[in-house]
C-alpha cells in the first residue's frame, strides 16, 4: 500500500546518483555538506546594493538548500556551518568585524540564525513531498520558510530591545529583498527539475 507521505527523491540525490554514480552515498552526502557550507559562507559574504538596505544571498541559499537537500541533509549542513562559526570561523555576514564565535551568535543575529535552521527543515520536508517541482508550492514553502527566518530574529531581537525598534530594525526592511528572493527561489527550482526531465533519456 502506498501512502501519500512518501518521499520524492531530492535534487541533490537526484543530480549527485546521475553525476557521480558508483561513489558512496554517505561520501555523496558528506561532500554536499561541505560544498552547501561554502556556499551559506560565501552568501553571507557578498552584498548588493539595494533598497532599502544592502541584500544578501544567504537566507536564499538557506531555503534553497533545505529544498534541494531535504531536511535531514539541510539539517546537517546547517550545523555544519554554525559549527563552523562557533569554533571562530568568520562564516556569519559581519564577521570579523562584528565579533567572532559563540558571542557573535548569541548577539541581535542569533535568532535568524536559529531561524535558517528551521526554515531549511521547513522547506526540506516540504520538497521530500514534491513541493519544489511546482512554481505554486514552492513558492509556499519559501514564504514560510522566510516568516519563520523573520519570526525568529524578531523575536530574538525583542528580547534585547523594545517591540517596535525590533520591527523596525529587523523586519520592515527586508520586505522588499524577501519578495526578490522569493520569486528567485520558486523560478529556479522546479526550473532546474524541469531541465532534469528534458535531458532524461526517453524509452
Amino acid at each position: 500500500m502506498t501512502h501519500a507521505s512518501t518521499a520524492f527523491p531530492t535534487l541533490a540525490e537526484t543530480l549527485a546518483a546521475a553525476a557521480t554514480p558508483k561513489t558512496p552515498a554517505l561520501a555523496q552526502k558528506a561532500a554536499i555538506a561541505l560544498l552547501g557550507t561554502l556556499l551559506l559562507t560565501l552568501s553571507a559574504k557578498i552584498q548588493i546594493p539595494f533598497w532599502p538596505v544592502p541584500l544578501t544571498m544567504q537566507t536564499a541559499v538557506v531555503l534553497m538548500l533545505g529544498m534541494a537537500l531535504g531536511w535531514r541533509l539541510a539539517t546537517v549542513t546547517l550545523l555544519a556551518y554554525f559549527a563552523a562559526g562557533a569554533l571562530g570561523l568568520p562564516v556569519f555576514a559581519g564577521t570579523p568585524e562584528r565579533g567572532l564565535g559563540l558571542a557573535y551568535m548569541s548577539g541581535p543575529t542569533g535568532g535568524y540564525l536559529a531561524g535558517f535552521l528551521l526554515a531549511a527543515a521547513l522547506c526540506g520536508a516540504l520538497a521530500e513531498r514534491g513541493w519544489d517541482r511546482s512554481v505554486a508550492r514552492t513558492a509556499l514553502a519559501v514564504s514560510l520558510g522566510h516568516l519563520l527566518i523573520l519570526g525568529a530574529g524578531f523575536a530574538w531581537l525583542a528580547c534585547l530591545m523594545p517591540v517596535q525598534k525590533a520591527y523596525a530594525v529587523g523586519v520592515a526592511p527586508f520586505y522588499a529583498a524577501t519578495v526578490l528572493k522569493t520569486l528567485l527561489v520558486m523560478v529556479a527550482l522546479p526550473g532546474a527539475w524541469k531541465a532534469l526531465k528534458a535531458k532524461a533519456p526517453r524509452a
